[in-house]
């Protein structure tokens, strides 16, 4: 039997960093746009920029606990779960990366995420259901895929994406909800042009936050098959979740629905509109190439 093909650390990924800077780049200028676009329909720029750099510092500052209070996870020390420790401090050693923080939640949801704005103030999530269904070798896939997000540090791009995208939401609920006799010093319905303004900019943001979702899970399996050197191994961890995550009630999924992007296996899509807009790309996809790299390295090996 060949033994498995070990690399000394994280490959970057020349696809997704291009990708990130271009996203960023794009969101960048879509927001310059939007913001003019607010001030001249009477909004104080001044306000406006605060509150907005306000929120998204809190929201980079704050984007691990909020994420580990939603799933009512709890950071885990190495005398808590010894073993989980001792198997991603070996994965860093691997990786040449620095070692997480390590948070476990109690519901029989398998998952994993990945959360923090650096690899030094990153943390990763498991669920107890994740530790109950894996066996060892898939259990070191799916937590090398999310240090694979850390050190890509695609984490704090989609994390400022998804932020940016939810702030125009709000201003176009907002604006929906409020009085419709705002109107700029020119006379236009200045509230209407902000509300139709907010929608284009969230649906925007959502399109690239979209189409970075889906590669990113793309270079975190390959970046956890080259390290680990089990390409088999992801792919039924991946396989064995999403049967297990299929099973799961709706009640349940719903408490967690809001980190989706960030989980390892998204929740259950039903129909073929939820599937398009799904933040991860068709599990099938995903297990394909990871049994084309597998096909590779024992080549190599």
């Amino acid at each position: 039997m060949t033994s498995p093909v070990r690399h000394s650390s994280f490959r970057p990924d020349v696809g997704l960093q291009a990708r990130m800077v271009l996203t960023m780049l794009l969101l960048g200028l879509l927001y310059v746009a939007f913001v003019a676009v607010l001030f001249s329909a009477g909004a104080s720029v001044v306000t406006m920029t605060l509150v907005v750099c306000g929120l998204a510092l809190a929201q980079l500052l704050l984007s691990d606990k909020l994420a580990l209070r939603a799933m009512g996870a709890r950071v885990v020390s190495v005398q808590d779960a010894p073993e989980l420790h001792a198997l991603v401090e070996r994965l860093c050693v691997q990786a040449d990366m620095p070692k997480p923080r390590l948070a476990l939640a109690d519901t029989s949801t398998p998952n994993a995420f990945a959360i923090g704005r650096s690899p030094k103030n990153a943390v990763v999530c498991a669920t107890t259901g994740l530790l109950d269904v894996l066996e060892p070798a898939e259990l070191e896939g799916v937590l090398a895929h999310e240090l694979s997000h850390i050190q890509n540090r695609d984490v704090l791009v989609m994390t400022l994406a998804s932020f940016f995208a939810t702030v125009a939401s709000l201003i176009a609920q907002v604006g929906l909800f409020a009085s419709p006799g705002g109107r700029n010093r020119d006379g236009q319905p200045a509230l209407l042009v902000i509300v139709a303004v907010s929608f284009a900019v969230y649906a925007i943001s959502y399109v690239l936050m979209l189409a970075l979702s889906r590669y990113r899970e793309f270079a975190a399996d390959r970046g956890a098959a080259l390290v680990t050197g089990r390409p088999a191994a992801l792919a039924s961890a991946l396989m064995r979740l999403s049967e297990n995550v299929a099973r799961i009630p709706d009640r349940d999924l719903r408490t967690v629905g809001q980190l989706n992007a960030f989980f390892i296996i998204p929740l259950r899509a039903r129909g073929a509109l939820q599937t398009l807009f799904s933040t991860h790309p068709p599990i099938e996809q995903r297990i394909a190439r990871l049994q084309q790299l597998e096909a590779e390295l024992q080549h190599v090996s």
